[in-house]
C-alpha cells in the first residue's frame, strides 16, 4: 500500500519501535518527514523503510501510551492533594479558623511546534485545572515571535516545545548543528531572558526529544530536555510545569519532585531548583445575595 501524508507508520530499521505521522513526502528523493505520534521526535526516512501500521497495532500503541499517561496523571493528582492539604492547613492556621481562601496558580503560556500535540496538551491542562494560553508556532519562528508574546501576555511559566532530534551523522553531541531545532529553542530562551532575567520571575521549560539539555539550561531555562538525549513524551512538559503552577511561592521545588511524575523521568528531563508560583488569598468573596 502506498504511503501517504497523514498515515501512521513505523520504521522497519528500528524494529517498528515508535509510531509516526507522515507530515511530508519528497517524491523526488523517495523520503518522508515524520512526526512522533506520542513522542516529541521529528525524523525522516526512506519510503522503503516505512511500514503502515495496522489498526490493531496502532490501537496497541495507543493503549500502551494511554496507560502511561494515566499512571503519570494519578501521580500528579496524588501530589496535588498533598499540596492542597498543606495549603489548607496554613490558610486556616492549623484548622483553627474557618477563614475561606482562594488560590492563584501560575499562568502558563505554552508555545508548541506541533498543532496536534498542542491540542492534546491543552486538554490535559484543562483537566488539571492549570490556567493556560496555547499557541502553535513553528520552531524556527520562535526566536523572533515568542519574546513579543511574553511581553504582551506576561505569563508566570513559559513552555517552548515541539519537535527536535539529535542527528549523529551531522556531528557530535556538543555540536548544536547536529540538532534539528535545539538552536531555535536556545535562541528563544536567550531572547526571553533579556526581558525577564530572573529564574523565579519567569519559569521556562524548553526542549523536545533529544534536545541539547546543557545549552538550554545555560541559556536560561529552569527545566529542559534531554540530559541523555532520549525521547520525551508529548505530555511531559505539561506534568512538569503543572507541578510548578500548583506549588506555593513560599516553597522551593526539588528537581526530583518535579521529574518523578513525568514519563521520561530524569533521563529525558532535568533542571534547577525553582520557586513555586501559586499564591493563596483570603477571604474568598461570597456570591450569596444579601
Amino acid at each position: 500500500m502506498e504511503i501517504q501524508v497523514g498515515d501512521i507508520v513505523a520504521r522497519l530499521s528500528y524494529q517498528c519501535d515508535v509510531c509516526f505521522r507522515v507530515v511530508k513526502i519528497d517524491t523526488k528523493d523517495n523520503k518522508a518527514e515524520l512526526s512522533g505520534q506520542e513522542l516529541r521526535l521529528y525524523a525522516d526516512a526512506p519510503l522503503s523503510d516505512l511500514k503502515a501500521m495496522t489498526e490493531e497495532k496502532r490501537l496497541e500503541f495507543e493503549k500502551r501510551s494511554q496507560e502511561l499517561e494515566d499512571h503519570s496523571n494519578r501521580l500528579f493528582r496524588q501530589d496535588y492533594q498533598k499540596l492542597k492539604l498543606k495549603r489548607e492547613y496554613t490558610a486556616t492556621n492549623g484548622y483553627r479558623t474557618r477563614m475561606t481562601y482562594f488560590e492563584m496558580p501560575g499562568r502558563v503560556l505554552h508555545i508548541d511546534g506541533d498543532p496536534f500535540y498542542l491540542k492534546k496538551c491543552l486538554r490535559v491542562y484543562e483537566k488539571l485545572g492549570v490556567p493556560v494560553l496555547g499557541k502553535y508556532m513553528k520552531e524556527e519562528d520562535m526566536p523572533e515571535n515568542v519574546p513579543k508574546l511574553v511581553k504582551q501576555i506576561r505569563p508566570d511559566i513559559l513552555v517552548l516545545t515541539g519537535h527536535d532530534a539529535y542527528m549523529k551523522s551531522k556531528g557530535e553531541e556538543d555540536d548544536i548543528k547536529a540538532y534539528r531545532h535545539s538552536g531555535h529553542f536556545i535562541r528563544t530562551v536567550k531572547e526571553v531572558r533579556f526581558i525577564f532575567p530572573h529564574l523565579d520571575q519567569l519559569v521556562i521549560f524548553a526542549g523536545a526529544c533529544q534536545s541539547h539539555f546543557e545549552m538550554l539550561i545555560r541559556a536560561g531555562a529552569n527545566f529542559a530536555s534531554s540530559p541523555t538525549r532520549i525521547n520525551i513524551h508529548a505530555l511531559d512538559p505539561v506534568y512538569l510545569v503543572s507541578k510548578i503552577s500548583f506549588t506555593s511561592f513560599m516553597d522551593h521545588v526539588n528537581v526530583w519532585d518535579v521529574l518523578r511524575n513525568t514519563l521520561a523521568g530524569s533521563d529525558g528531563l532535568g533542571g534547577v531548583e525553582t520557586r513555586g508560583i501559586l499564591r493563596t488569598g483570603m477571604p474568598f468573596p461570597s456570591t450569596d445575595e444579601q
